[in-house]
């Protein structure tokens, strides 16, 4: 047997050994027997192709191959949302089947319909750490976030599940501190944007703003004040996703979306999205002044 031969096999072997646990994960993220199965074939497609000799965790790795898969399926069917048939329900499992019998005792329907509710970032984030322990860490590049983010989003995943209503007035205080943000960029506001800024404060873009003229990162709050110093001037705060952010509409059209994170009274970290594939994905609202 060639080494190759015998890598693929070790992989085959490997993949069916976490088959059920794939398909635990596959089936809280999507609530559908048939796009449990897809997910999990199209999985198994991409690892095989794969060059292992960089995977250092096999069996987390595989996790989060079927995540992505489950991620990207979840915002398909979001933005499939004005078909006729109306909005996914979740499947019960078939129960003649042990393993999909197991799955339905430790989700149950109702938190699959809860599960449904959220959107597919933080449902992802809910599953991966709540349910299956995945570190932040991991969970960030998945949905193209920071770590800080990531768990911002599980944070909120888990008060929807367990029925607590998001603190107002703790929104009411984020607008506040966005709102100074935006005030202090217009104007050219050095001090102003120092004032909201975390000391540690950083910056990302995805690929699709650094085409735009920014950085990948930037760190550090005289960096990011500088970056936003006489700018914003089409940045409206907004709520992405449910969470305070920022919205940039040109001509009539959201071009980017600033997912922004606090540390107590200022912010912490702002992540920047221009690919208009992503923001097709994400629910903003405009907040009125």
């Amino acid at each position: 047997m060639t080494q190759k031969n015998f890598e693929e096999n070790f992989l085959a072997r490997q993949f069916e050994a976490d088959r059920d646990r794939l398909r635990a994960v596959a089936y809280r993220m999507l609530g559908s027997r048939a796009e449990v199965d897809d997910a999990v074939q199209e999985a198994w497609l991409r690892v095989s192709r794969y060059d292992m000799s960089d995977v250092a965790n096999l069996r987390g790795w595989l996790t989060t191959v079927v995540a992505r898969i489950c991620l990207d399926m979840l915002r398909a069917r979001k933005s499939r949302r004005e078909d006729p048939m109306g909005p996914h329900v979740p499947e019960p499992v078939d129960e003649t089947r042990q393993h999909e019998a197991e799955m339905a005792d430790s989700v149950g329907a109702a938190l699959l319909v809860v599960l449904e509710t959220l959107q597919p970032a933080e449902r992802l984030a809910f599953v991966l750490h709540d349910m299956f322990a995945v570190p932040f860490e991991e969970i960030a590049p998945i949905v193209g976030r920071s770590v800080d983010a990531s768990r911002q989003l599980a944070s909120r995943a888990r008060r929807r599940v367990q029925g607590a209503p998001v603190p107002e007035a703790n929104m009411s205080h984020q607008r506040g501190i966005v709102d100074a943000f935006l005030k202090a960029s217009r104007e050219g506001d050095f001090e102003g944007l120092l004032a909201v800024l975390d000391p540690d404060v950083v910056f990302r873009a995805d690929q699709a703003a650094v085409r735009l003229g920014t950085l990948a990162e930037i760190r550090g709050a005289d960096a990011v004040a500088q970056l936003y110093r006489g700018r914003a001037q089409a940045a409206r705060t907004a709520l992405v996703d449910g969470e305070m952010g920022v919205a940039v509409i040109l001509d009539g059209q959201l071009r980017i979306t600033l997912r922004v994170t606090f540390n107590g009274d200022r912010i912490a970290g702002i992540d920047a999205v221009a690919d208009a594939d992503q923001i097709a994905t994400m629910e903003v609202e405009v907040l009125e002044r």
